[in-house]
């Protein structure tokens, strides 16, 4: 009966495609059923020999049989082409390579590493602590005085009476001198943040890099010594530089540290403010008074520290003007360093 013979070919064209692994299985499974000699195409030579009555019904189930067939045909061919399309058929490789596009590191970060290579040279180890810090290490434990200008609302972002958002990376030299004996011997890097008007020389927050050492032996004129060595690595052997009487509460004495203005060269311009010399950092002997908040002997032990701001000492490296263009992320100006 042409009945039979259209379920039993639906059922087995189901079955046989369910194990097509390739096109070229797909394509002999096509020709078997819907090829002009197929099994599909016989049926409808089969359907003149039925009766009128019989002729609607078995003309209607082998179009739905011949539909079915052509679809999951096509359905299959393009789930195996899709595939059977490798990568390596995609390449050509007489093609050049496509150049990966990466990013550099801000210059910064740049600075900022160029800094602690030279002192790492010089034997100084690298420290860092909380930006967020109690009101002892940030002033206290450092000689401020309770009516020291530094803690008024204008210089320092208050989080309660307690705690601030550190205000120079000093709190690390007394976190350190607490857990280590001397001789301490380091840099201590971060984050630092000033309630400031922002503008083309101030910003609220900025970085810095401050150093100390301690032993029973240390002299200013080793901290002159250190200091000039650096500035030379940095900023070239050819400057001059001087050193002028300062005031820090946690240094006596205190000093702070110029260099020949490389943009005139000592002549006098905006940036130097027509003097000819350029600020790069402060320093001085620590204050016998900070030894006795983390235990040493003032009596035996005496220490050099200094500090320098990032921004500032790229700033005059590389002539900039704006310390805001730092955070702004133009990339016009990032990708010149």
């Amino acid at each position: 009966m042409l009945d039979e013979k259209i379920t039993q070919i639906s059922n087995d064209f189901d079955s046989e495609l369910q194990s097509v692994q390739s096109l070229q299985q797909l394509e002999e499974l096509r020709i078997k059923y819907i090829g002009r000699n197929g099994l599909v195409s016989s049926l409808f030579d089969d359907l003149k020999d039925t009766s009128k009555e019989e002729k609607p019904a078995l003309g209607k189930a082998l179009n739905s049989l011949r539909n079915k067939v052509i679809t999951d045909f096509s359905s299959l061919k393009l789930k195996l082409e899709s595939s059977s399309t490798s990568k390596e058929s995609k390449i050509d490789l007489t093609l050049p390579g496509n150049q990966e596009q990466i990013g550099s590191r801000h210059i910064l970060t740049q600075t900022l590493d160029e800094i602690k290579t030279i002192f790492k040279g010089m034997g100084f180890s690298i420290q860092e602590g909380p930006e967020l810090e109690s009101d002892y290490y940030n002033f206290e434990a450092l000689n401020f005085a309770p009516d020291h200008p530094a803690r008024d609302m204008q210089d320092t972002f208050f989080i309660n009476k307690d705690f601030v958002l550190r205000t120079h990376t000093s709190p690390v030299q007394i976190r350190l001198m607490e857990k280590h004996k001397p001789p301490v011997r380091a840099i201590m890097p971060g984050r630092v943040y000033r309630n400031e008007a922002v503008s083309a020389r101030s910003y609220c927050m900025f970085h810095q890099v401050e150093g100390l050492y301690v032993d029973t032996d240390v002299t200013f004129a080793e901290l002159k010594g250190t200091l000039v060595s650096f500035a030379k690595q940095f900023y070239g052997d050819n400057l001059k530089y001087r050193f002028r009487t300062s005031f820090f509460p946690f240094t006596e004495p205190s000093a702070e540290m110029d260099i020949t203005c490389f943009l005139c060269h000592g002549k006098g311009c905006k940036v130097c403010k027509q003097t000819g010399w350029l600020e790069i950092l402060g320093c001085g002997m620590v204050d016998p008074n900070v030894f006795k908040y983390v235990g040493y002997d003032p009596e035996k032990f005496i220490g050099y520290a200094f500090g320098m701001g990032i921004e500032r000492t790229a700033m005059l490296k590389y002539g900039i003007t704006d310390i805001r263009v730092f955070f702004e992320n133009d990339l016009r100006f990032l990708k010149q360093f």
